[in-house]
């Protein structure tokens, strides 16, 4: 049977919500997925120019490779270059894996797993989500003027790696249909989230300012955000 015009427009609207996904929320996310992409090209480049030369080894030994030779080739790169680029698989970071990262990667880590984290967010809060991208684009190249040992450092790795994390893994405990619901503290879990997501995004942008500053034994991160409690075990239940 056709598919109905309501088919279609909801398979359009899933391809749609997919793409918007797939994107990079930063610079720093982009960069480091491109690099992976990269990686495996040249593996499955390597991989091409081996079976070429060993191919070419071959005929010459035996005048030929003939069809079957070819045939054979053909397979083998085909399924080497199928596996170049399937395996390995990027690794997601964690909220361990980022508090312990170096100020290098911190910010397109916490980019990468702040984009798996979009499909189970409301709408407004993903386009703050993808305001903190930009927000940590902006960031990044200000960490490189601290030290990997100082307090600065760990204060901004808490932020990315604690308290941005348990923020979302708060809101993603709640089920689902009281998301929307106005809780005890006269918000929802929904409102809360996107508060909390809009505090962070200007905690972000006040550490980049105070680094560029030079103000960096002074920074110290502000935990207005942990105020806002998701109740979880009441509304759990």
């Amino acid at each position: 049977m056709p598919e109905s015009n309501q088919q279609i427009l909801d398979g359009a609207t899933r391809a749609l919500r997919e793409s918007q996904f797939r994107r990079s929320i930063g610079n720093r996310s982009h960069q480091m997925k491109r690099g992976h992409f990269f990686k495996k090209l040249g593996r499955a480049a390597l991989w091409t120019a081996g079976v070429l030369v060993g191919a070419s080894i071959v005929g010459g030994i035996l005048s030929g490779i003939g069809f079957w030779g070819v045939m054979i080739s053909a397979g083998l790169i085909g399924g080497g270059i199928w596996a170049s680029m399937k395996f390995p698989k990027m690794k997601m970071p964690t909220p361990e894996s980022i508090i312990q990262s170096d100020l290098k990667s911190l910010a397109g880590k916490t980019e990468i797993w702040l984009e798996n984290q979009r499909p189970a967010l409301p709408a407004p809060a993903i386009q703050i989500v993808n305001g903190i991208g930009a927000q940590l684009d902006m960031l990044s190249p200000q960490l490189q003027k601290l030290k990997e040992g100082d307090g600065a450092a760990y204060e901004v790795r808490k932020l990315m790696g604690e308290h941005l994390p348990e923020l979302i893994n708060g809101y993603k405990a709640i089920p689902v249909p009281m998301r929307s619901k106005t809780t005890d503290s006269g918000k929802s879990p929904d409102e809360q989230l996107i508060g909390g997501l809009s505090l962070i995004e200007k905690e972000i942008s006040g550490v980049t300012q105070q680094i560029a500053k030079g103000d960096i034994d002074n920074l110290s991160i502000r935990g207005r955000y942990l105020e806002l409690k998701y109740e979880q075990s009441a509304e759990a239940e």
